[in-house]
């Protein structure tokens, strides 16, 4: 039997179509968590390995968190210059760094 080259579905349905707001970013910002260290408040956000596209250098170890790596995005929550300033501020952990920091 030969194949259809119809697409199966409608078309403005595909992954392409799917709002930002309504994607992986909604679905991640609801793992945000708030935890607390030498007794200031920082905000964490967990980053998939699918999600993670770009590479950084992790504060903890100093070491490259590279593109594919699970890990984490931690900002203070209590800073004294505002949300915008705390999450310009925010830095890309290793997962285990963080654990220990």
């Amino acid at each position: 039997m030969p194949r259809s080259n119809r697409p199966r579905r409608p078309r403005g349905v595909g992954p392409e179509s799917v709002d930002e707001e309504t994607g992986l970013d909604r679905l991640m910002s609801s793992w945000r968590r708030t935890e607390f260290r030498r007794g200031r408040e920082y905000t964490v956000q967990p980053i998939s390995s699918a999600s993670a596209q770009k590479e950084y250098v992790c504060p903890g170890c100093g070491g490259t968190v590279l593109p594919g790596t699970a890990h984490v995005v931690v900002w203070r929550a209590d800073g004294v210059l505002g949300d915008e300033a705390d999450l310009a501020s925010r830095r890309h952990w290793h997962n285990h760094c963080w654990s220990i920091a």
